[in-house]
């Protein structure tokens, strides 16, 4: 314990940049950029498929085919990931993505148009778990939390910039911002497929002991794990989901501003997710995961149980800021909690693909959910209410899930870990590698 207290002191007195490995900061550019481009033709997918003369409900089916397809192929690209590999299921995923959008771009009529985007939706799934299992393997024990911030502010960062970007390609056409997002998706995968030779590739029979990845039955007997799980279902349902469908709603409808202040909002919302993103990563390595976690979760829950009764606008961008500093402080620390549980084994695995899509149920479920609460329940003030209370399930489950940071179990920080575990409270399963 006293060598990781002195390594910590090393990366707090600021060897943090020399301290990550050079494969991370290539994971993190590439998927800044992912996340770009997916920001970039925001603006544009509905009023392209509304020039098809089609309905508005068909427009959106096109957003909803992208996450459908991304739900559906999760638990496929986990098992893609333990057969062949990280890199290679990374890389296929990039340029199915590519090929998908730039089809996007030529598509003559609304059927192709569906297509190619669920398409893309397979693409997506495919590299987002990869990534996850790369940042698992190249991440160093004790800067878990750390990585994690790094990636989750890179997308919350390419999120924001990406539509305006976006908004400016659109008045020269809305099939423009398809073919640049899927130019800078092949310069992506051409970076990843040159600068990560030889890392998360194809399981050598006879390398050494076979270790099977970590399978979902398995994981969910440990309490960690569905605490992750229910975190992870609400960054889907309440950040990814229902902030984006019901924000502006309210603003507009429900308290009768005009909707350039739902775009202002929903900035304040990220301008809290950016200030407290990347510390919480720090802080988490330094502290623990559940100290991060809880007051996270908890900060996320009071605001929006009472953001539908603000009745200010003011009130209402103090609480989404509020909101958003919570959705922050959570986001990579119960990513880095996973990767302390899933380091110890093999690639992929279903545990891993179910982490990423439980988001995504979340992300599908939540504005339906929500949607049926505003018009059959007494309006915006329950759908916020519904919505407060899933952070607060995950709160409970958080509360009761043993430490899994390095700082707190004394896992050794100078290799990885493969045989020895931290030990689990009573009654509860632990992960542990089989030995063959």
């Amino acid at each position: 314990m006293d060598d990781y207290r002195t390594h910590a002191d090393d990366v707090e007195s600021g060897s943090t940049m020399r301290q990550i490995p050079r494969g991370i900061w290539v994971l993190l550019a590439a998927n800044f950029v992912i996340a770009l481009g997916y920001g970039l033709i925001a603006p544009a997918l509905p009023n392209f498929a509304r020039s098809f003369d089609v309905s508005v409900a068909a427009a959106t089916v096109i957003v909803s085919a992208f996450a459908m397809m991304r739900l559906l192929f999760a638990p496929v690209s986990g098992k893609l990931v333990s057969l062949l590999g990280e890199r290679r299921i990374y890389l296929t995923g990039l340029l199915i993505v590519a090929a998908s959008t730039l089809a996007c771009a030529f598509a003559q009529n609304y059927w192709q148009l569906l297509i190619f985007r669920g398409l893309g939706g397979i693409g997506s799934t495919m590299f987002s778990v990869s990534a996850l299992a790369l940042l698992i393997r190249l991440s160093p024990a004790d800067l878990r939390g750390r990585v994690s911030g790094f990636f989750s502010g890179g997308f919350l960062l390419g999120n924001i910039t990406g539509p305006l970007i976006g908004a400016a390609l659109v008045s020269y056409g809305l099939r423009l911002p398809f073919v640049v997002y899927a130019v800078a998706l092949l310069i992506a995968s051409a970076v990843v497929a040159t600068q990560l030779r030889g890392v998360g590739g194809r399981p050598v029979a006879g390398s050494g002991p076979v270790i099977d990845p970590i399978g979902f039955r398995e994981a969910l007997r440990d309490r960690t794990y569905r605490a992750i799980l229910a975190s992870s279902f609400t960054q889907g349902f309440a950040s990814q989901g229902v902030r984006v469908a019901l924000v502006p709603l309210y603003i507009v409808y429900g308290l009768d501003e005009s909707s350039a202040w739902s775009g202002v909002v929903l900035a304040i919302y990220a301008a809290g997710n950016v200030a407290s993103i990347v510390v919480a990563g720090r802080l988490s390595d330094r502290y623990g995961r559940k100290p991060i976690m809880l007051p996270g979760l908890a900060l996320m829950s009071g605001a929006t149980l009472v953001l539908g009764y603000s009745g200010s606008l003011w009130v209402a961008g103090v609480l989404s800021f509020v909101a958003g500093t919570g959705s922050g402080l959570f986001a990579p620390t119960h990513q880095a909690a996973l990767a302390d549980l899933l380091a110890k084994r093999g690639q992929g695995g279903t545990a891993l693909a179910a982490f990423q899509m439980i988001s995504d149920v979340g992300a599908v479920s939540g504005p339906i959910l929500a949607g049926l609460m505003v018009d059959h329940a007494g309006g915006y003030g329950p759908a916020f209410l519904l919505t407060g209370a899933v952070p607060l399930v995950a709160l409970a489950l958080w509360s009761v899930a043993r430490e899994t940071a390095p700082v707190r179990t004394g896992e050794a920080v100078d290799k990885p870990v493969i045989t020895s575990v931290p030990p689990a409270a009573d009654g509860d399963a632990t992960i542990e590698p089989p030995r063959r």
